[in-house]
C-alpha cells in the first residue's frame, strides 16, 4: 500500500461521515417538517447544533487536509474538478459558519429565554431553506469527486449547474411554514 491510498482512504472516510452524517440529520428534519412534528424538527436542529462543531467542522476540515495533500503531492491544483470541488468546498464552509453556527446559537438562545416561539419557528425554516442549498452543493462536489469532469464535459457540468439550480430554488422557494401546535 502506497502513502496516496491511504490519505485518499482519510479523505474519503472523513467525508462520508461529514456528508452522510449531516444529511441524516437534515433527512429528520425534512421528514419532521413534512409530519408537522415541531419537536422532531427541533431535536434534529438541536443536534445538528451540538455537532456542528464537535463533529461536523472536524470532519469538514479533515476531508479538506487530505485532499490539500492529495494535490499538492500528487494530483495538483489545475485540474476544473479539483477548482470546482474547492469552490463548493468553500462554500458549504461558509453556510456552516456563517448561516448554521450563528443560527443554531440564536435559536437555543431563544428556546432557553422565550420557548418555541413563531419567531423561533421562522429561524428554523430559514436555516432548513439553507440546508436545502447546502446539500444540493454537496451533492454536486460529491458527483464533482467521482466523475472528475473536464472543460469537455459539458453535459456533466450542465447536470452539476442544474442540481446548484434546483437547490436554490428549493432553498428560496417557498417553504412549509410550521406554528406550535395548540394541544
Amino acid at each position: 500500500m502506497d502513502w496516496y491510498s491511504i490519505v485518499k482512504f482519510l479523505h474519503i472516510t472523513s467525508a462520508v461521515l461529514w456528508v452522510g452524517g449531516g444529511f441524516v440529520l437534515f433527512l429528520l428534519g425534512v421528514l419532521a417538517e413534512r409530519a408537522g412534528n415541531i419537536e422532531e424538527k427541533l431535536q434534529a436542529m438541536r443536534a445538528s447544533g451540538q455537532l456542528g462543531g464537535r463533529f461536523f467542522a472536524p470532519m469538514s476540515m479533515l476531508t479538506l487536509i487530505f485532499g490539500l495533500i492529495m494535490c499538492g503531492f500528487w494530483v495538483g491544483f489545475s485540474e476544473l474538478w479539483i477548482i470546482i470541488g474547492l469552490v463548493g468546498y468553500a462554500t458549504t464552509f461558509s453556510i456552516g459558519m456563517f448561516i448554521f453556527k450563528p443560527t443554531g446559537e440564536r435559536m437555543g438562545a431563544m428556546i432557553a429565554k422565550e420557548g418555541v416561539t413563531p419567531a423561533v419557528l421562522a429561524i428554523g425554516q430559514r436555516m432548513m431553506s439553507a440546508a436545502r442549498f447546502d446539500y444540493a452543493v454537496m451533492l454536486v462536489i460529491v458527483a464533482d469527486m467521482v466523475l472528475k469532469p473536464t472543460a469537455h464535459d459539458l453535459g456533466i457540468l450542465a447536470g452539476m449547474a442544474l442540481v446548484v439550480v434546483l437547490g436554490a430554488g428549493l432553498a428560496f422557494g417557498g417553504s412549509r411554514t410550521m406554528v406550535p401546535s395548540a394541544a
